[in-house]
């Protein structure tokens, strides 16, 4: 598992490299909560994926991306909010070697 880093504002995109794949993240907060984009190459991969406490954001193979992306809440089980996040809240990049096969 590597933690991304990502910052307590409502709207950011990060770049980083993933198991050789370049990306870009994109956090942002709408109304009803948090969302994430997910570009590999330019290309998107994901859109609009809810950021759900410990819950996989890519979650299916097809789609090509190498692993997998969670939040994960350090001081309970609560779904992430901006302001949170780099703190209570953390990006986290699981491996595909740590992601079980369902």
């Amino acid at each position: 598992m590597q933690i991304i880093p990502v910052q307590a504002v409502a709207n950011q995109a990060v770049t980083v490299t993933l198991a050789g794949q370049p990306c870009q993240i994109n956090v942002y907060q709408k109304l009803y909560g948090l969302f994430v984009d997910l570009y590999v190459s330019n290309a998107l991969v994901v859109a609009g994926a809810p950021a759900l406490n410990v819950t996989r954001i890519v979650r299916s193979d097809y789609l090509g991306f190498v692993g997998d992306l969670i939040f994960i809440d350090t001081q309970g089980s609560d779904d992430p909010a901006y302001s949170g996040l780099g703190s209570r809240f953390h990006l986290a990049y699981l491996e595909a070697s740590e992601l079980i096969a369902a």
